[in-house]
């Protein structure tokens, strides 16, 4: 709000009378929106079978998300007490990770990956995870890699045959089954995963964002302000989880993006961190830096352009 004499004297006649205007007034007048405040967090050192001493690992750090800290297989005990504790201490369990080929051209492997997701989500609804995710996976035998078949007709409706299976073998409650888009593989943009939302048709298959992924063009990197918000637009209601990475563009042919440290690169944290603050408690995951030492850097960035923005923090 331009404080001219105006205002000024406009002001001091409304408080003279004893009226008060509300924050969110405010804020709405004055073209701010203050949000919620973010839930940062990222990889925490260290394998845990005490939940205590988990949550006092995750508060060091100044989290307030964190991700699964026990693997498939863990005692139903050891779960809840994770659980439990993280629930005391205002700790959101953000994701549990498969990271395997559920189309695996080795149809035997594919059950097995197939049999990975379906207990991983099992894990995530009984720890109380707001999702699991993995990628849909690739038509060759780089679990991760570019292959033409990625882009079949065949293959999106394997992805939806196959996420249904997992979904209804589960019948999860607590939490969602997710896919985290990448460049060369179905979601590769927000239009894709909306296709595959409403193929799928269950209410429990929900949106994983990572926009980095999805930057595959000098379009897209340029003006990767336009392209956050359009994937917060089209794919908020159905957010559970974000991974916040940063890329750059390299001045090598032909097209050649890199990620990197939140900081090193391009990626429009200011407007990153604002959309997300529009969502309630959905957690902003920090992931794939080779040290602590880096994460403790991405964390401070982080922190400092929220600061610079009008963000606030869940500490």
């Amino acid at each position: 709000m331009n404080l001219t004499r105006r205002n000024f004297v406009k002001k001091g006649t409304i408080a003279a009378a004893g009226i008060s205007i509300s924050p969110k007034l405010i804020n709405k007048v004055s073209g701010m929106q203050a949000g919620y405040p973010v839930r940062l967090g990222a990889p925490v050192p260290g394998k845990f079978q005490d939940p205590v001493e988990w949550i006092k690992a995750v508060k060091a750090l100044k989290y307030s998300a964190a991700y699964c800290p026990v693997q498939p297989g863990a005692a139903s005990e050891l779960i809840r007490s994770f659980r439990n504790e993280a629930a005391r201490n205002n700790i959101i369990i953000a994701e549990a990770g498969v990271w395997n080929n559920m189309l695996d051209p080795d149809e035997t492997k594919r059950k097995e990956n197939i049999r990975k997701n379906v207990e991983t989500l099992g894990l995530a609804d009984e720890i109380g995870a707001m999702c699991c995710v993995n990628i849909s996976g690739a038509r060759g035998e780089i679990w991760d890699g570019p292959y033409p078949g990625n882009y079949a007709k065949e293959t999106f409706d394997m992805i939806v045959e196959t996420v249904r299976k997992i979904i209804d073998e589960v019948n999860p409650e607590r939490t969602f089954f997710t896919l985290e888009p990448m460049p060369y593989m179905l979601p590769d943009s927000p239009d894709t995963y909306l296709q595959l939302i409403k193929a799928v048709g269950r209410k429990q298959f929900a949106a994983h964002l990572d926009p980095v992924n999805m930057i595959s063009s000098p379009q897209k990197y340029f003006d990767n302000t336009g392209f956050i918000r359009e994937c917060f637009k089209k794919l908020g209601p159905y957010l559970k989880s974000i991974h916040a990475k940063d890329i750059t563009i390299m001045p090598e042919l032909t097209l050649h993006l890199e990620e990197r440290r939140p900081g090193l690169g391009s990626l429009d944290y200011g407007v990153f961190l604002k959309e997300t603050s529009r969502l309630k408690d959905i957690p902003f995951m920090l992931e794939h830096l080779e040290s602590q030492e880096e994460y403790l850097l991405a964390a401070k960035y982080v922190r400092e352009t929220g600061a610079k923005t009008g963000i606030k923090f869940v500490e």
